[in-house]
C-alpha cells in the first residue's frame, strides 16, 4: 500500500494565504489594518485631531499675550524706584536696576515673540481645517503657509537681535550673544515652509487644470 506524501507543517497553500505562498506574520496584518483604519484627510482623522489641539494651543497663547500686553500697559504707569533684576549667564549673574525702559523693552519682546506664534498658529488652524475638509490643496492654503515662512523669519531675527542687544547693552560679559551657527535651524525651518508653500501651490494648479479638464 502506497502512503500519501507528507506535508511540511509550515507550508501553506497559496490560495488560502492570499499572499503568493508567502506566510503573513499576525502582527504584520494586525499593524496594516489599524493604518488602514487611521485617516490623514477628512472628519475623524489624524488632521481633526491636530486641529483640535491646535485650537487649544491658538487659545492659550492668546491668555499669554494678553496677559503680557496687559503687563506691558501698567508698566508704562506703575513706579518701578527701588526694584532690582538679576541677569544670569554661563559666566555668573549681575544685579541690575530694573528701569522702565528695560521693562518696556523686555514686555515689549515677549509680547512680540508670543503675538508671532499666535498669528502662526492662526494660519495654521485655517490649513488643518481644509485638511478636515478632505482639500488640503486649497489655493488659500499657499498664502498662508507663505505668512508663517515670513512670520516665522521675523520672530527668530527679532529674537537674534533681542539677545545681541542685551548680550552687549545690558549685560556684558554675562550673557553671550547668539552666534550665525545658532540661527541654521531656524533658517532651515523656513526655508522649508517656503519649499512646502511652492508644493501646494503646484498642487492647487494641478487641481485646478483637472477641474477645467472635466
Amino acid at each position: 500500500m502506497r502512503l500519501p506524501p507528507l506535508r511540511h507543517p509550515l507550508k501553506r497553500d497559496a490560495a488560502s494565504s492570499g499572499t503568493n505562498g508567502r506566510m503573513v506574520p499576525t502582527f504584520m496584518k494586525s499593524w496594516g489594518a489599524a493604518t488602514a483604519s487611521l485617516k490623514a484627510l477628512g472628519p475623524g482623522s489624524v488632521s481633526s485631531v491636530l486641529k483640535v489641539a491646535l485650537d487649544v494651543a491658538y487659545v492659550l497663547l492668546w491668555l499669554i499675550t494678553g496677559v503680557l500686553l496687559l503687563l506691558l500697559v501698567a508698566a508704562v504707569f506703575v513706579p518701578l524706584d527701588n526694584v532690582n533684576i538679576t541677569v544670569s549667564g554661563d559666566s555668573g549673574g549681575r544685579e541690575l536696576p530694573l528701569t522702565r525702559t528695560l521693562a518696556l523693552f523686555g514686555l515689549g519682546a515677549a509680547t512680540a515673540y508670543f503675538g508671532g506664534f499666535v498669528l502662526i498658529l492662526r494660519s495654521l488652524r485655517r490649513i488643518f481645517r481644509t485638511l478636515t475638509m478632505g482639500d488640503p490643496f486649497h489655493p488659500a492654503n499657499v498664502r498662508r503657509l507663505r505668512q508663517i515662512g515670513l512670520i516665522l523669519a521675523v520672530v527668530t531675527g527679532g529674537v537674534w537681535l533681542a539677545q545681541g542687544m542685551v548680550a552687549a547693552r545690558l549685560a556684558p560679559g554675562v550673557m553671550d550673544p547668539q552666534g550665525l551657527g545658532e540661527l541654521l535651524t531656524p533658517v532651515f525651518s523656513v526655508l522649508i515652509v517656503f519649499v512646502l508653500a511652492e508644493v501646494f501651490r503646484e498642487g492647487a494648479r494641478l487641481r485646478r487644470e483637472s477641474e477645467l479638464t472635466i
